[in-house]
């Protein structure tokens, strides 16, 4: 080609792109991304024209989860478990506000009570609040969602009639109340309190309750060592109609009594931290068992 019929060819490209293979603005088109490509590449100039692509196609992997997701999901997810820190730290310097009466159905009783103590001083409040906020971690770890009757242990109740409804509001997949007894100091070990058909809102649960009452002795014996209660209850089973914060409850909840402060060697198990990190972990085991 003569450098003449060059120019010319030069000239007719710059009036009309389309006619030398360009888009009609004068930029390449970029190739459709193939399934899975990363839509990156480079035309060559000899590509037929092709639609301009604003964005890549997206691949079978982005809109459907890897093989390998739903064998990692955490194990509670979209589960919710209220935890109830039994008695409040506070509740003993407000006589007037825990011993108003409330009706739980089968009697009329205490909003709430101060708790029991150890001969040393160590308070259920204090015990129930450590377990519980140990507890409420692990279990958002494994994916729950937890709401807690009480945000600290330096206040006063709620009252007993208001921790059912805190589990009933949230429409809870399991309850736990966490609680320790305070019995003679001859008398040692565990047990889970359960709810009685009464008649009331508990009744479409009290099977469900059960379950989730077997699931946590289990675990809570095999996590800590504590052995069934040698006082109360039939292996380690105790089932009442006369507490608000199972007779009013309309989701699945249990009581547990950790053991008896009153008694030497349960009072030493509780003021050590890490049984306090096991006791959380076991009763956290119990209550996966239970809901998955």
């Amino acid at each position: 080609m003569t450098s003449r019929a060059l120019v010319a060819v030069l000239v007719a490209c710059g009036l009309g792109a389309a006619a030398c293979g360009g888009s009609a603005g004068g930029a390449v088109s970029a190739a459709p991304a193939s399934e899975g490509g990363s839509g990156s590449h480079t035309v060559p100039p000899a590509s037929p024209p092709a639609a301009p692509a604003t964005s890549p196609a997206p691949s079978k992997t982005t809109a459907t989860p890897a093989a390998g997701e739903s064998r990692t999901a955490l194990p509670l997810s979209g589960k919710v478990v209220v935890v109830d820190p039994g008695h409040n730290g506070r509740n003993h310097r407000h006589p007037s506000a825990i011993n108003k009466r409330v009706n739980v159905l089968t009697q009329w009783k205490a909003c709430d009570t101060t708790g029991t103590v150890t001969p040393g001083g160590y308070t259920e409040a204090a015990f129930t609040w450590d377990v519980s906020r140990r507890l409420a971690k692990i279990l958002k770890s494994r994916g729950a969602t937890v709401r807690l009757t009480r945000p600290d242990n330096a206040g006063v109740g709620p009252c007993i009639t208001e921790r059912a409804a805190i589990g009933n509001r949230a429409k809870a997949d399991a309850a736990l109340s966490v609680h320790a007894d305070g019995s003679a100091p001859a008398n040692h070990g565990f047990h889970i309190i359960m709810p009685k058909k009464i008649n009331g809102p508990v009744d479409p649960v009290v099977g469900a309750s059960r379950r989730l009452g077997l699931a946590v002795r289990d675990a809570y014996r095999a996590g800590t060592g504590v052995p069934y209660s040698t006082y109360i209850g039939t292996k380690a089973l105790n089932f009442r109609s006369d507490l608000g914060g199972l007779n009013l409850s309309r989701v699945p909840k249990i009581f547990i009594e950790c053991g008896n402060m009153k008694n030497p060697g349960d009072a030493g198990r509780f003021q050590d931290t890490a049984f306090r990190q096991r006791t959380a972990l076991a009763l956290a085991d119990g209550l996966q068992r239970y809901l998955g």
